[in-house]
């Protein structure tokens, strides 16, 4: 009876550790379930996010150009390339204000000024996000090592139709426009609007 007993034992000892694999398998596979979910969640928390101060910002680009049209001697061609989070009264907590030498921390907003001088209006320069995480923002993909840009732009009423602005258009509000990152692009595009 002792081997019986001795058989058992390593019988039940086995089937404890075969129990015991199977759950460590199962919580593993649980966990990287979990994982991908969460990391799928808070892409998509960043992409809203972003998308909503897009967004936000559009309104306002809006209104300040419905002010300028209505005020005697504004003129919206001024106003190109302000920051718009400075028309906006609220406090970003993901807005870092000028950009800076050092490199922008993921999930981050900031203003590139291409003008040293100041203007009447602020500073001109086009607005900067770096993704955290593969994004995709204002209908455009980008990923972590890809900031996106944006300039304040003009919109013009586009009476024939080319997507070219002639002198006899007129200009009919602001926009957030996206741009490409690089200084020169930036400029060329705002020069053609």
């Amino acid at each position: 009876m002792p081997a019986a007993k001795q058989a058992d034992a390593s019988g039940y000892g086995l089937s404890r550790k075969f129990r015991l694999a199977v759950v460590v398998i199962v919580l593993g596979v649980l966990w990287w379930f979990l994982l991908g979910v969460l990391e799928r969640e808070a892409r998509n928390a960043e992409e809203r996010a972003a998308n909503m101060v897009i967004s936000q910002l559009r309104s306002a680009l809006v209104i300040k150009g419905a002010e300028v049209m209505l005020s005697r001697g504004g003129r919206l061609a001024e106003h190109r390339g302000i920051n718009p989070f400075e028309l906006v009264e609220h406090q970003w907590g993901n807005y870092k204000g000028q950009c800076q030498a050092e490199q922008l921390a993921p999930a981050t907003w900031c203003f590139r000024a291409r003008e040293q001088k100041e203007t009447e209006n602020g500073p001109k320069g086009w607005l900067i996000y770096k993704p955290g995480q593969p994004i995709t923002i204002d209908g455009r993909q980008a990923n972590e090592e890809q900031p996106r840009a944006w300039a304040v732009t003009t919109e013009f009423a586009d009476r024939n139709g080319n997507g070219a602005r002639e002198q006899e258009e007129r200009l009919t509000g602001l926009k957030l426009a996206p741009v490409s990152l690089t200084e020169a692009a930036a400029q060329t595009q705002d020069a053609q609007r």
